[in-house]
């Protein structure tokens, strides 16, 4: 049985060579150090060097060649799906639109207290549970947890929000939204996550938290999405208003 220090170890091995091949250091097609070189450089045994570079096999970063070695693959790029916060809504229904998706769950009870309250829901208002994971290439990027008010979830149904993007389906119902606020971090996969996300249990995961509302602050979507940084990654335009420019410039004559 593998122990909890060689399962540190070969992961420590693998996000080394992981960073090296991902930074250039060690370019497609270039020869990975044979796993005696490698267990003697890392101060590890021969068993845990093959651990890190199986792993790195199974996600198409490196082809083992009997009798040759080990070698960065060539030209393989995982596909990375960025997320553009200049313009929200567009790029949430864009998104939905050109990757796939896995329905886990679909159902209807109480919310837990913060949702209800971050939806601004009635009391003993229920909401619909969905949980969803993305795919680009078939690959999965996100695991998605929503929460919409029972009385518009009720305008859709299972087999639509496996086929459709929410945010059509509630733009659909009659709803428009029209304000949202996010809040991103990062956590750990837990066991659940990580077999649905194809990632090990404890990978770092960027976290996402949306509350989606019309014009007049009425909830209408409550998002909590998990996210591999290697398959999906959040781009922001920053540009100097116009006017603040020039009011710096006036001041330095």
């Amino acid at each position: 049985m593998e122990s909890t220090t060689e399962l540190s170890k070969a992961r420590r091995i693998y996000l080394t060579l992981a960073e090296r091949i991902e930074t250039g250091a060690l370019p497609p097609g270039a020869r990975i150090a044979a796993e005696p070189a490698l267990a003697a450089e890392h101060g590890v045994s021969r068993v845990t060097i093959r651990r890190a570079l199986d792993r790195l096999a199974r996600e198409g970063k490196v082809s083992r060649r009997a009798g040759s070695g080990t070698f960065v693959a060539d030209g393989v790029v995982q596909p990375v799906v960025k997320a553009d916060l200049t313009d929200l809504f567009a790029r949430v229904r864009e998104m939905g639109e050109r990757t796939g998706i896995r329905l886990l769950s679909f159902g209807y009870g109480p919310p837990p207290e913060p949702v209800a309250e971050a939806l601004r829901l009635d009391r003993g208002e229920r909401t619909q549970r969905a949980v969803r994971v993305r795919l680009v290439d078939g690959q999965p990027f996100s695991h998605l947890t929503t929460h919409v008010p029972e009385r518009i979830g009720a305008t859709y149904d299972e087999p639509e929000l496996a086929t459709t993007p929410l945010l059509a389906l509630l733009e659909r119902s009659g709803v428009v939204a029209g304000h949202a606020h996010q809040v991103i971090g990062a956590v750990l996969a837990g066991p659940d996550v990580a077999e649905a996300l194809g990632c090990e249990v404890g990978a770092a995961l960027v976290s996402l938290t949306r509350v989606v509302a019309t014009a007049d602050r009425q909830g209408i979507e409550y998002l909590h999405g998990l996210y591999r940084p290697d398959r999906f990654a959040f781009q922001i335009d920053i540009v100097r208003p116009e006017g603040i420019a020039k009011t710096r410039k006036g001041r330095r004559q």
